[in-house]
């Protein structure tokens, strides 16, 4: 029994409960992954318990010497898998460290162009429910209404016309290749600064199968629990001369004392994604995506754009003739794990959508490959052609239930991700 059982049974039972679904289930959701034990066990180290206001060398709390050590393990790490010149490593949540960039290079009532919410956008790129659009005057750009991808040329008309401060590159349900080269042209002409987050596709961008923005964007932010594989938080990366308008962005500008648990868990994740086999697992993500896509293609499931370039797949419900919210919840009658998602120019409510949003990254972290993706697409297939039927989700949950307690899952069932063969 665990120190956990004993002092708490209720929290303990619970966490148990969720193991058992994470293990019997298909995590499809295109922002989830597993995290390594390591991670795990460096997110709950004993740097739970140190504040650390500032950073390295410079503390407003004593006793920070290892503390000091460690973030700059964590940085050198994050610079050296992006090949950029600055790190901060301290955000808390992608959003975070969305705001402290805004914070860092305009003013409130500043305008700035991001993508439009519901065409896969963020809701911190404009949103105006969110900060973002409460804060700042956001211009959205949008995609082009045949081939659903990023209609540069309005991008670039806007920017002309607008001038913003920042031009916001990156999405959250997005299938395709992001041209940051092109978007920095355009930032360029207009004199704007190029902000890129890859909160989705940082992963992919450090395993060598997405080009990466690093080159190009004054500023870059991301995610470090998605397809990077490490603990829920945040990273931003920028050019030498942004260091210091960055990291007072960050603190004093929207956070107090870093998450140092968080930073060793960043910092392990950052080694484990500096090793070959890592580029090797993103690749396979890519793939996988490939073949799921073609096989619900081939069953006469319409994609948006026709396909995906990357780790996710946004399917149109409308191509069977159902919401996404009912498609949501009849795979997850069947353990296969999604969430809908609005499509570009959608008729349907942001709640419940016409959209449903896949993703390979957790289960290609379980060592599933192309044959895999191919069964799970017939499981998609049977529950979306049938979602008012109990005895198909019945059907299809036992067997996934059962091939999925064959994979092993990094951090609960197996020490390490599962590596790829290229």
């Amino acid at each position: 029994m665990s120190i956990l059982h004993r002092a708490d049974p209720e929290v303990a039972a619970i966490i148990d409960d969720e193991r058992t679904r994470q293990v019997e289930s298909l995590e499809m959701i295109a922002s989830e992954n597993y995290a390594s034990a390591a991670v795990l066990e460096a997110t709950g180290s004993i740097f739970t318990n140190k504040y650390a206001e500032g950073y390295p060398g410079k503390r407003y709390y004593a006793g920070n010497q290892h503390s000091d050590r460690l973030e700059q393990l964590a940085i050198d790490r994050a610079k050296q898998l992006f090949g950029a010149e600055h790190a901060n490593v301290q955000p808390t949540s992608g959003a975070e460290a969305n705001m402290a960039a805004y914070l860092a290079f305009a003013n409130p009532g500043d305008t700035i162009m991001g993508m439009e919410l519901s065409q896969g956008g963020h809701l911190t790129h404009g949103s105006p429910v969110n900060f973002s659009g409460r804060l700042y005057r956001f211009v959205p750009y949008t995609v082009d209404r045949e081939t659903e991808t990023i209609d540069m040329a309005e991008v670039r008309r806007l920017a002309l016309e607008h001038r913003p401060r920042i031009i916001v590159s990156g999405a959250t349900a997005y299938p395709r290749t992001i041209d940051f080269a092109a978007f920095a042209e355009i930032a360029r002409e207009a004199g704007a600064l190029l902000m890129s987050d890859i909160s989705h596709i940082a992963g992919l961008v450090a395993g060598g199968v997405h080009p990466s923005p690093v080159p190009y964007a004054d500023v870059v932010t991301t995610t470090t629990h998605k397809t990077l594989r490490g603990p829920r938080g945040a990273l931003a990366l920028c050019k030498a001369e942004h260091a210091d308008a960055l990291d007072r962005g960050v603190f004093p500008g929207t956070q107090g004392g870093p998450h140092l648990h968080s930073i060793a868990a960043k910092a392990v994740a950052f080694g484990e994604a500096l090793r070959p086999e890592f580029k090797a697992y993103a690749a396979q993500v890519v793939r996988n995506a490939a073949v799921l896509a073609e096989e619900l293609m081939r069953a006469g499931i319409r994609l948006v754009s026709g396909g995906t370039d990357n780790h996710l797949i946004l399917v149109d419900c409308n191509s069977v003739g159902i919401s996404g919210l009912k498609a949501q919840n009849a795979l997850q009658g069947a353990g296969i794990i999604t969430n809908r998602n609005t499509i570009p120019y959608d008729q349907r409510s942001a709640y419940v959508t016409s959209g449903l949003r896949l993703g390979t990254p957790a289960l290609t972290s379980r060592g599933m490959k192309e044959d895999e993706m191919r069964r799970v697409a017939a499981w998609i297939i049977r529950v979306l052609k049938d979602p008012d039927g109990e005895g198909v989700r019945e059907a299809v949950r036992a067997e996934v239930a059962e091939f999925a307690r064959a994979y092993p899952v990094p951090g609960i069932t197996d020490a390490e991700p599962v590596a790829a063969t290229a």
